[in-house]
């Protein structure tokens, strides 16, 4: 009877962490649909005063694909000190190309090369981008007028994440789905700011002071948004509606995504532990998987095994990159309990070759 009743144990465990591990991942799937998506653009109205600013470190490999993909003379490459040709790919694309100032003691290289390129301009609109995104046709148009219409000050723009690879593949859509579990529109609105694409108005930009009122801290883009909040300046984040793209850590997913962890924890005790909750609940189905099979219990392992993929399938696009999704729970586990702990135990994580 006792042997039945651990047999037993092994299906009410699974009902368990499956009934927890949609609930996660549904809540995860509306906190992004409940994000808005930038408008269509309207191909007759003038284009914006806008300009763009692309900090840039090491970035020779992909600062052409961004300046490219915005109309001509309009962009400027800020060249943090970096080691390879960037600077070079940046004025063959067609950019202007200026070099970072020196770091003062405790500055963080984005903001100090952000804070540079904002400084030479002039234009009603700043867009900050970086160097692994790029951009459709009519974008700044269609972000200068979402914003414009709305008497916003800052806007922050969600990508759509682009994979190249087999392990882009695997981690990228998973590493998407954890970060909704724990941020939300609906929330903290400063913990959604992301800074890989920042549209500014200038004038409200420096009021505040700007990327160098924030240049001493890793979470440069939720301050922002917490300094206009401070100062009764409105903001919100937009979904790129196929307009915007970026491709994560292109130099190294797993330091990427590391640092990503240390970040949430930074930018909020909940949202990160939230994101490792998520992450744990969904290593779990590896254990469980394994004891349904060691119990025999047969029926109930075959859903279970196609757990992940059912419920991550949205985030990976297809059916068939969705079978990569246990690959990806399991794999996003170990990164982010490395950046958590490193973030809550003090231990220094480098990005680029700098200390965060």
């Amino acid at each position: 009877m006792l042997s039945d009743l651990g047999q037993g144990m092994s299906l009410w465990v699974a009902l368990g962490v499956s009934v927890v591990f949609v609930a996660f991942f549904v809540k995860a799937r509306l906190n992004y649909l409940g994000i808005p998506k930038l408008p269509e653009r309207n191909s007759s109205a003038p284009p914006p005063d806008c300009m763009v600013v692309v900090p840039a470190r090491n970035e020779e490999s992909t600062i052409a694909r961004v300046v490219k993909s915005f109309p001509h003379d309009t962009v400027i490459v800020v060249d943090d000190h970096s080691e390879d040709g960037t600077a070079e790919a940046a004025r063959k694309a067609g950019a202007g190309v200026l070099k970072a100032p020196d770091m003062q003691a405790q500055s963080i290289g984005k903001s100090n090369a952000c804070a540079a390129g904002a400084r030479v301009l002039r234009s009603k609109w700043v867009l900050f981008a970086d160097a692994d995104t790029w951009f459709e046709e009519g974008f700044l148009d269609a972000a200068a007028t979402a914003a414009d219409a709305s008497g916003l000050a800052f806007l922050s723009i969600y990508l759509e994440p682009d994979c190249v690879g087999f392990a882009d593949s695997v981690l990228v859509p998973c590493a998407v789905a954890l970060y909704f579990c724990g941020v939300s529109p609906r929330g903290d609105a400063a913990g959604l700011f992301n800074g890989q694409c920042v549209l500014v108005r200038r004038d409200a930009y420096d009021f505040i002071g700007g990327h160098a009122a924030v240049n001493t801290s890793v979470i440069d883009d939720v301050k922002l948004a917490a300094l206009a909040r401070r100062h009764r300046l409105k903001f919100a984040t937009a979904r790129a509606n196929g307009l915007g793209h970026v491709r994560f850590h292109p130099d190294g997913l797993w330091s990427g995504f590391e640092r990503n962890s240390f970040r949430f924890v930074m930018v909020s005790p909940w949202i990160g532990i939230a994101i490792v909750i998520a992450a744990f609940v969904a290593a779990l189905w590896l254990p469980v998987l394994v004891w349904l099979a060691m119990d025999k219990q047969w029926i109930a392992l075959v859903p279970f095994a196609l757990l992940p993929s059912a419920v991550l399938g949205i985030w990976y696009g297809n059916p068939v990159r969705a079978l990569l999704a246990p690959l990806g729970i399991v794999g996003m586990f170990f990164v982010i309990a490395n950046g958590f702990i490193a973030a809550i135990t003090g231990r220094q994580l480098e990005w680029k070759g700098r200390a965060l």
